[in-house]
């Protein structure tokens, strides 16, 4: 067994409370459009990924075929305006790098959206300095949930092995992507999707901290044995 060195988050609905606000910005944009999309299809469905796919999937929805060119722009200017008033970080998250950054674990964000808009997000929240470069985009490794390569591309970006590190993820194509690059993978989620033996399910970051304590823990025990 090896100690936790690295901790990777996924970042949407992960380490900001952001995935709530991208539902009522995609029911809002084909409000725009004049096709009526109700938000519990939009909550139950929603899964995140690239905005194409959303939208998408969004349309198959709707039943709408307003074309992608026309709800894009609408979606990214609303979920800006909504991002900007009301986005704030998951609760615990602050407490939990507070935690890491004691024992020296190191920590990166893994995620489908470009640098700069992962960035935003966090500046917004507060929480932009602790992760000063270390967002690691999909665009930059051209791979994108639940492809493993993402993954694999930022753990050596991190300069870690595998089996050093955690991934904490919201989604199931997430947690999907934890699992084939087989890391320790946290589904952050009231129900686990996927049953695998690398696969925890969390609902709180106070448990995150424990679960990390537990690991290390349990390795120090056995060294020290």
């Amino acid at each position: 067994m090896t100690v936790v060195k690295c901790v990777l988050f996924d970042c949407d609905g992960t380490l900001v409370d952001s995935e709530m606000l991208c539902c009522d910005a995609l029911v809002a944009t084909f409000k725009e459009v004049g096709v009526t999309l109700p938000l519990t299809v939009v909550s139950e469905d929603f899964t995140g990924g690239k905005i194409a796919d959303v939208l998408m999937s969004a349309q198959q929805a709707a039943g709408s075929r307003v074309s992608l060119d026309i709800l894009e722009p609408i979606y990214r200017r609303i979920t800006t305006e909504l991002f900007e008033s009301k986005l704030t970080p998951i609760d615990g998250v602050e407490l939990l790098l507070d935690y890491l950054d004691s024992e020296g674990v190191e920590y990166c964000v893994v995620t489908n959206s470009p640098t700069h808009k992962a960035i935003h997000m966090l500046t917004i929240v507060g929480l932009a300095d602790r992760f000063k470069g270390r967002v690691i985009s999909a665009f930059d490794a051209n791979s994108w949930k639940p492809e493993p390569d993402l993954l694999r591309y930022a753990v050596t970006m991190m300069g870690f092995l595998p089996n050093e590190c955690v991934y904490i993820d919201d989604t199931i194509k997430g947690v999907t992507m934890g699992v084939a690059t087989d890391i320790n993978t946290i589904h952050f989620a009231k129900v686990c999707h996927i049953k695998q033996s690398n696969v925890v399910c969390l609902t709180a970051m106070d448990q995150v901290v424990d679960y990390i304590s537990d690991l290390n823990g349990s390795v120090h025990h056995a060294v020290s044995s």
